[in-house]
């Protein structure tokens, strides 16, 4: 079998490791960015009643059409751009990969930075490039990315805004360039626009090359995997054609129909999320050693004093409080865990190990 998966498997899926994803069982979950908080029990009830009207016997409407139409009205998708949904953002990601596919095509992002852009260009057969942060703020080096836009010509090009894991937003001049500079699309990732006031979504038109990737999942609804691209339609045709019919299933369609309609709960835990991430930044910032970044984002990085991370990581975690470390993920991110930013007694147990482990 070992000589069979050799001659089968190429080279580089044999040399990757399989996306990593621990036991929180028993912790405090805080690594993965999610909201930490539930639906109240009369909506819960409400939402029950609904389901129970669901099809599961048929197949769903591969299109989604309730599910465009209500992100029409609750995020406001500008008039005359497409929306294709996919299974979280990043099967949208694989699509988008798999229609410009070819021989020696590119995908270019910066770094560190969501790490599935260079996955999935790599199970693509795409060469991915990344362009280096700056070191000390892990803004853009704009004269690195279009120089390499330049040299490169990368079919696809990933900003994340605000970008993941370092939680910053990339200044909006410096994005507007990369877009007018790059000689493919360009993808704004703003998988955590509810944290943020700031959005390229409405300027979805001023360029013909500009996409705008989004996601559920941080607004309350992970559990859908459920991303939607919006964009000029001409280009979201073509991505279209890639997309494996009916992959948003019945019961994510209706939940997420009625999520949006109800758009004012998740809004009050996305400002409860915001107020609390306030409070966790400033109790971070007042631990000797530690330096947290500032964050528009549901999560913060922070950077230990040099070589503590692993060690402090393994006691948060044996404390009860799982969170990310990041020491080994990239060079500019040593020393570096990520906290989501969770419930207030959440983050007073997070705080309280990593006091503990840090002193």
């Amino acid at each position: 079998m070992e000589n069979l998966i050799a001659q089968l498997v190429r080279p580089e899926i044999r040399a990757l490791g399989a996306y990593h994803v621990p036991d929180p069982a028993g912790l405090i979950k805080l690594d993965a960015m999610e909201n930490p908080y539930t639906w109240p029990l009369e909506l819960q009830s409400e939402w029950l009643e609904v389901l129970r009207g669901a099809s599961i016997n048929r197949y769903p409407d591969p299109q989604g059409q309730i599910v465009q139409d209500a992100l029409r009205e609750a995020i406001g998708i500008p008039a005359g751009q497409g929306i294709l949904l996919g299974n979280g953002s990043d099967e949208l990601i694989q699509l988008l990969a798999l229609t410009v596919a070819a021989p020696g095509r590119k995908v270019l992002s910066v770094e560190p930075g969501f790490v599935m852009y260079r996955m999935i260009a790599l199970f693509a057969g795409l060469d991915y490039v990344g362009v280096p942060l700056a070191a000390a703020d892990f803004s853009l080096d704009l004269p690195a990315v279009l120089e390499a836009l330049e040299r490169e010509r990368p079919a696809l090009t990933y900003i994340a805004y605000p970008n993941n894991p370092t939680g910053n937003l990339f200044d909006e001049a410096d994005v507007c360039r990369i877009i007018e500079s790059a000689p493919g699309l360009v993808i704004v990732d703003e998988a955590y626009a509810p944290f943020t006031d700031h959005s390229f979504l409405p300027r979805l038109g001023d360029w013909p090359n500009l996409l705008v990737l989004r996601t559920v999942s941080k607004m309350g609804l992970a559990g859908l995997r459920l991303g939607y691209l919006a964009g000029p339609p001409a280009w979201l045709h073509e991505i279209d054609k890639t997309r494996l019919p009916y992959n948003i299933n019945v019961l994510t369609q209706v939940t997420a129909a009625f999520a949006l309609r109800h758009r004012a709960v998740l809004d009050a835990q996305t400002q409860a999320i915001r107020v609390e991430r306030g409070r966790l930044f400033a109790a971070l910032a007042a631990i000797p050693g530690v330096h947290a970044y500032p964050s528009d984002a549901n999560f913060i990085l922070l950077r230990l004093p040099a070589g503590r991370a692993d060690a402090v990581f393994a006691g948060i975690k044996q404390r009860g409080v799982l969170v990310k470390n990041l020491n080994a993920a990239h060079p500019l991110l040593r020393d570096c865990l990520r906290v989501t930013v969770g419930m207030p007694q959440e983050n007073d147990a997070f705080l309280a190990a990593l006091v503990a482990e840090n002193a």
